[in-house]
């Protein structure tokens, strides 16, 4: 069952999170994701939002978890998680 990543981000540091962006890329592709929305126009209808909101699409939970848990990816998250506030959810499709 696909997997989505669903995220939301204000960045703090343009340049210091663009070296997260740099390795994130590459290791969402190394785990079979797809991106489906990134850091596109944002129309609130509901609730609150962040700046920036991006979709990932995983062809399973199990990837998903992989993925964030993997190497690749927590180098990136070092880079990030100074410079941002995020949230970040897996989300099962139908």
């Amino acid at each position: 069952m696909p997997t989505y990543a669903i995220v939301q981000v204000d960045v703090k540091d343009a340049d210091e999170y663009g070296k997260y962006a740099a390795l994130a890329g590459p290791a969402v592709t190394k785990y079979g994701g797809e991106f489906l929305a990134r850091g596109g126009a944002v129309e609130v209808m509901e609730g609150t939002s962040r700046d920036r909101c991006v979709i990932i699409c995983f062809p399973d939970m199990e990837t998903a978890k992989s993925f964030y848990h993997g190497p690749e990816y927590q180098e990136a998250l070092s880079y990030a998680l100074p410079v941002s506030e995020r949230d970040y959810k897996f989300v099962e499709g139908v």
